[in-house]
Formats: C-alpha cells, structure tokens, sequence
C-alpha cells in the first residue's frame, strides 16, 4: 500500500527518490558519518521536495544528542521569566538546539511532573526555576542527574544541593532599595511579600527563621530589607511585614491592615510584581496618594511602571543576560567542558534600581 497523503515521507523514500541507498540517507539526514558532498545535496533535495521531517525522538535515541534543552519557569506570563525565556531562546537557536519551556505556576506536583517529561524527551539539558526550599525534596533533580542531563538552576539557588546556578544578588538589591526609602526619611516601610507562614512572627528570629524555609530568592529579598534597617538602626516592627499566601488579593488585604495600624507605614517595598499591583490597588482604594502620602518601590521594572502615574522607582534585574548566562552555562556541560569532577559554577549578577517619581519624604 503506498503512503497516504497525511502521513510523512520515510528515510526509505527519501533515499529512492535521491537514487541512494537508505544508510546514506539516513547518515545525512541524522547527521552523523561521512557522506560525500554530492550524496549529502541529492539526500536534501529530496527530503524538502518531499517534506520529509526527521523523527527527533529516533534521532537522540541513535545517536544520544536531541538537540533540545527544557527550560522550566513559574509562569511564562511573568515579563520577567518572559525576558528570561527569550535570552536563553537567543542563545539556544544561534547553537542549533530548540527550548522547550514549561511552566508550573509554583506547583511543586507540576516542577515533578516537568522534569520527568523531559527526563522521558531525552532532552540535553535543562534550566530550572525551581520552588524546592530544602534538599529534601529534589529527588526528580536527582533523576536528571543520574540520567547524565547537565542541570542549571535559574533565578533560584536551592540551599544544600550543589548545581551551577545563574541568579541575580537579591539581597544587595532588596538592602539598596529599602535603603532608598530610609535615606528619603521614611522609618515605617512595609516589606511586600514576606514568608508565607499562617501566623504573624513576633519576633525577628521567627522572621528569620521563616524566610530560611521560604524561596531562596524571596527569602534573600527579606533578609536585604532587615539589613537596610540594621543599616540606619531602625526597629523591626513584623506588623509590617506582609505574611500569608503570595497573591495579588492576600497582598491587597495585607497593604488594608498595614494602613489601618495606629501608626501605618509611609513607604512600601514591593518585591514581585502582583505584590506591587496588589499593592497599588490597596493604596488607591484607601485614598493614600503616590507619593505624596505614600512612597513605593517595585521590583522586576517593566515598560509599564515607566509610565504609570507617577513612574514608579524600580529594581530592574537583567532578565535577558540572566537567560543568556544560564543558557550559556548549559550547552558548556552539554560540550563537555570541563573534567566532569569541577564545582558547579555559580553566577551572582547585580541588579539596577532605576529612580523614578515615587518616592519622596514622608509628610
């Protein structure tokens, strides 16, 4: 029975129509062994006139190589995993390998469920923006490993376990940015978010514990802005630090008590971006203008913040040099380079705080 015409053309077909035999077409089109130069031109000839696509799948099996990294970030919606993507994308398709990207909203179930599918894809390598917090629970990392595919993480560092990372120096930039509202006069600035624990800490070594247990990067952010107020000697006041589930409409409900206390904050440190929104919306639905009555900073700048009214004081990290570096990183373990017995190599890149209009000195 001949082909149907919605099934793909075969090696075998390929190589009559080139007037080969099938191992030198299939030497071609895997890409692997020696093929003259007038056998390689007739093979391709033939394989685009009859729209032959090769099976990816069979390729890495036979030869080991897919060609293909996965690439797995918390929300692809995010403009900063966004601008992350697109770096490691850059760099990815200027080497010949394709980026499969999944996103796992910060399911832990759904990081699990990622890595093994692409552990099951035989991808090369893989770019993590993990939401494991301990050693505990990286078992489908060790999967990857035990499997030989080299592993980056991304944004993320996971305390105890030893991986080459690409990150950005969080607490330099949370301990700038708070430190940015303190030299502007401000003494009651309320950090949002912090850990996600059910119960308020009342004291500093319950805050301190609890970031420890939370995201690294988050929990680096939180430690920045106690370093801020160590800085200037200021009290930690935990009322003022927003606690609870990390959501735009907790943090809205966290920024309403916050400016019901007897003595409210003048000045907000935003650390993501539904913090800064949820934020936003609590202050204009209180009244509490921007920054006349309230001073704000946000991290993740983006092209909106820039002409909000007022444009809002950003930390802007290096989204696409964070992708390109990680990616970078990646297809040098997939090279070989190295012995194989190095420390994995950790990447600290600075931030940017980018000074706008929404800061000022408290009323």
């Amino acid at each position: 029975m001949g082909r149907t015409r919605s099934s793909s053309p075969t090696i075998s077909e390929v190589a009559a129509a080139a007037g080969v035999g099938r191992a030198t077409a299939a030497r071609t089109l895997g890409g692997y062994g020696y093929v003259s130069d007038e056998m390689r031109e007739r093979v391709l000839a033939s394989a685009e006139a009859l729209g032959y696509r090769a099976n990816q799948l069979a390729r890495s099996v036979s030869t080991g190589v897919s060609h293909t990294i996965g690439v797995v970030v918390a929300d692809i919606s995010n403009p900063f995993f966004g601008g992350v993507v697109r770096g490691v994308s850059e760099i990815a398709s200027a080497r010949g390998f394709d980026a499969l990207v999944i996103s796992t909203y910060e399911h832990f179930e759904d990081e699990i469920a990622a890595m093994n599918v692409l552990v099951d894809k035989r991808v090369d390598g893989i770019i993590l923006s993990s939401a494991a917090c301990d050693p505990a629970s990286t078992a489908h990392l060790q999967l990857a490993r035990e499997r030989g595919i080299p592993l980056v993480l991304l944004d993320r560092l996971i305390p105890g376990i030893e991986l080459d990372a690409v990150v950005i120096d969080n607490r330099t930039a949370a301990r700038t940015a708070t430190g940015e509202l303190i030299a502007a006069g401000h003494a009651r600035i309320g950090f949002v978010w912090g850990p996600p624990t059910p119960a308020r800490p009342s004291f500093r070594r319950d805050l301190v514990d609890a970031a420890a247990r939370n995201l690294w990067s988050d929990g680096e952010r939180l430690m920045g802005y106690l370093d801020a107020l160590d800085d200037s000697g200021l009290p930690l006041d935990p009322d003022l630090v927003a606690v609870g589930e990390k959501t735009e409409a907790h943090t809205y409900d966290e920024v309403m008590r916050m400016l019901a206390l007897a003595d409210p904050p003048t000045a907000f440190f935003c650390t993501e971006t539904d913090a800064l929104t949820g934020t936003l919306h609590a202050l204009r639905d209180s009244g509490v203008a921007i920054p006349s009555q309230a001073s704000v900073i946000g991290f993740d700048d983006s092209s909106w913040a820039a002409v909000m009214e007022p444009p809002l004081t950003m930390v802007e990290q290096p989204m696409l040099d964070l992708g390109r570096r990680a990616a970078e990183l990646l297809l040098g373990r997939i090279d070989g380079d190295g012995d194989g017995e190095e420390a994995p190599t950790q990447l600290e890149l600075p931030a940017r705080l980018i000074q706008r209009a929404s800061v000022a000195p408290p009323r």
